[in-house]
């Protein structure tokens, strides 16, 4: 049985958790679902992962892992190699932090549930979401920018010159950035890995035009 993957082609989670099989080279199934619809939401999905989110990874035995560093932390436990982490404790400690400022800073307060909060509750329209969503990557991306630029670790990519977990969430999260029109160019070292990692057929493959749900 082959793994499968409940997702979504435009959630950002998604796409780095795509990535980070690609790099493993696991092969899985692609499952589809439309997020502005609740097909998250229905007894069917709840059951497979009680938040309704997506990425849910559905293992060969029928069980369901959650929350897309947990399961990328899975994969380089039981499928070591490629690495998605440094063998050192620093370089591990420094990829995590350069993906939870991505993960854990940006994401949960820019993702679909939030903005559609905002429009909700307090009448946010379009311009005012994007206005939300480029101020919390601006904060952010400005100290991402800052460390990558001054250590020495930095490497073609955002820690040496192997893709790590880090560069599966900056890439995914370059890509949420496009819809909204953040330009790209106001952090060239991002800017540059990014590039970098778009020459690599893991990434491009997880890219969000190039999955089949891709409306």
């Amino acid at each position: 049985m082959t793994l499968k993957l409940h997702n979504f082609f435009r959630s950002s989670t998604s796409t780095r958790l795509r990535a980070a099989l690609n790099l493993k080279g696991l092969d899985y199934d692609y499952i589809p679902y439309v997020l502005r619809t609740g097909e998250t939401r229905t007894p069917e999905y709840l059951a497979k992962n009680p938040q309704g989110l997506v990425p849910t990874l559905e293992r060969e035995d029928g069980s369901y892992l959650t929350q897309s560093l947990a399961i990328m932390e899975w994969l380089e436990e039981t499928h070591p190699e490629p690495a998605l982490l440094p063998a050192d404790a620093d370089g591990r400690a420094r990829v995590r932090a350069l993906s939870y400022m991505i993960a854990l800073e940006i994401h949960p307060l820019n993702n679909l549930r939030v903005l559609f909060r905002l429009r909700d509750q307090f009448g946010a329209d379009e311009e005012a979401q994007k206005e939300w969503f480029t101020h919390w990557v601006t904060i952010t991306f400005d100290a991402l920018e800052a460390e990558l630029s001054a250590s020495k670790d930095t490497g073609l990519y955002c820690h040496g010159d192997t893709p790590t977990m880090a560069d599966c969430c900056l890439y995914a999260q370059i890509w949420n950035n496009k819809r909204f029109g953040v330009p790209l160019e106001n952090w060239p070292v991002i800017s540059r890995i990014y590039a970098e990692l778009d020459k690599l057929p893991a990434f491009t493959k997880a890219a969000p035009p190039n999955q089949p749900d891709t409306a």
